[in-house]
Formats: C-alpha cells, sequence, structure tokens
C-alpha cells in the first residue's frame, strides 16, 4: 500500500512539473499550446490581415477552409491600410464573409477616427461582417497607459458613430489585460472578439465572446511578398456567424 502512495504522489508530482512547464514555456512565448484547444475540423475559423501579409489570394483561403476574414482599413483619424480596398473588393468576389477593422488610437478623437473609417469603408455594409474596432496597447501605452475616462469617452464616441451610421453595434477587438484595465464596465454592450495568443482564452479571460483569436503565427497558403504569418481566430462553438452580418 505504501509503495503505491509513493508511485501515486510521484506521477501526481511529475504532472504537476509538465503543467507548470507547459505554462510557463507558453507564457514566456517559446511555445504556442492554444492549436490543442482548437479543433480546426469541427470549429468555424477564421483569419485577420493587413497590408503586412501584402498581396492576398481570398480564394485560396477559401479553399483552406478559412470561413471569415477581418481585414485593417483604418488607424487613427488619417492613417488607411494599402492593401484595404483590393483585401475587401477581393473577399466579396469571392464569396468569404469579410469585415473592416479599425486600429483605435488613444491620440485622436474618436469622432474623427470614426469619419475615417467611414470614409474609406463607404456606407453600405449590408452583407459584410460587423465593424470591429481593435483597442489595444501601442507605442509605450503598456507602460504609460492612457486615464481610463478619456480612452472610454474617445471610444464611446468611435462606437456612437458608428452605430449611427451603420445601424448595428461594431464589435470590440481586444485582449484581456486591456478589458480588464478599460473595457469590462461598458463592454456587455458589444459582441467581443477576444485575442489570448499564447494560453487558452478560459484561462484569462471569463467574459462572453463571439471570436477568439488565438495564434498569430498561422501559416497558409495565399498571401505572398510580406509576412510570413497570419493571425487565425475560432468562432465560438455555441455562436452563429450569420449573428455577426450585417443584414
Amino acid at each position: 500500500m505504501k509503495k503505491v502512495l509513493i508511485i501515486l504522489i510521484a506521477v501526481i508530482a511529475v504532472l504537476v512539473i509538465a503543467f507548470l512547464t507547459v505554462f510557463v514555456l507558453a507564457k514566456t512565448k517559446v511555445i504556442f499550446i492554444n492549436e490543442w484547444f482548437v479543433d480546426k475540423n469541427n470549429s468555424t475559423i477564421g483569419v485577420d490581415l493587413s497590408s503586412y501579409q501584402a498581396d492576398v489570394d481570398m480564394q485560396k483561403l477559401k479553399e483552406q477552409h478559412i470561413e471569415f476574414v477581418y481585414m485593417k482599413a483604418t488607424e487613427g483619424s488619417t492613417h488607411q491600410d494599402e492593401k484595404f480596398a483590393a483585401n475587401w473588393a477581393n473577399a466579396q468576389k469571392a464569396g468569404l464573409p469579410s469585415g473592416a477593422y479599425h486600429f483605435f488610437s488613444c491620440d485622436t478623437p474618436g469622432s474623427s477616427q470614426a469619419e475615417n473609417y467611414i470614409n474609406t469603408v463607404g456606407d453600405d455594409l449590408k452583407g459584410r461582417l460587423l465593424p470591429a474596432v481593435d483597442v489595444e496597447y501601442y507605442g509605450d501605452k503598456k507602460e504609460n497607459p492612457p486615464a481610463k475616462e478619456d480612452v472610454i469617452r474617445e471610444l464611446t464616441v468611435f462606437l456612437n458613430t458608428l452605430e449611427a451610421h451603420y445601424g448595428v453595434k461594431p464589435m470590440i477587438y481586444t485582449g484581456a489585460d486591456i478589458y480588464n484595465q478599460y473595457l469590462q464596465d461598458f463592454s456587455g454592450e458589444y459582441k467581443m472578439w477576444i485575442s489570448s495568443l499564447y494560453t487558452p482564452l478560459s484561462w484569462n479571460y471569463k467574459g462572453d465572446w463571439y471570436i477568439w483569436q488565438y495564434l498569430n503565427r498561422g501559416k497558409l497558403e495565399g498571401y505572398r511578398g510580406g509576412e510570413k504569418y497570419i493571425d487565425l481566430n475560432v468562432l465560438h462553438k455555441e455562436k452563429d456567424l450569420n449573428d455577426l452580418i450585417v443584414k
């Protein structure tokens, strides 16, 4: 009996050490474990991309069972992604459900950022995915975070302006760190797209979500001339992609 107990303790110890090792390696970005938790064969998988992927063949992505795509349209009040127009047209031509996202800046007014998005994406989103806003740290913002009231004020202006223009609530893309610091008080009104690249989403986020960005080291065929990786996303298994399409 004593021998069995010693063996049991040893097995538990090995499992604990193995788990902690994997956890540390994942958190330090040495290994990427999220693919272990995503069943690609029985999930709705999508990508998000920008000019970093350069020339994108949407039909080729679709042939690899990619079922939706978000593409960068704008950033701040003045920047437009140089590949947006081509990606926007080619996704529609391929019949690939597609949406446009805006990279939110804490340095310019939400009103002018919304104007930049609307002028770039256009007035008609029928049949497209919900407009989305990417809220994340950039530059030195993580070390010197903006005041919460300032971020919420300008982000609210941006979201309300897009909702008034398109007649739908935008979706919010963010990570657990930004969510916890800025967004958890009001994000229940919006569909959430959450990034957790190095550990499973459930380990660091407890709120509702529609899309999980689970890997930024995906490799697919269908883009060339730029970044060799592409971001991979999975739709929540209890959600319907049709709920993200503008009617």
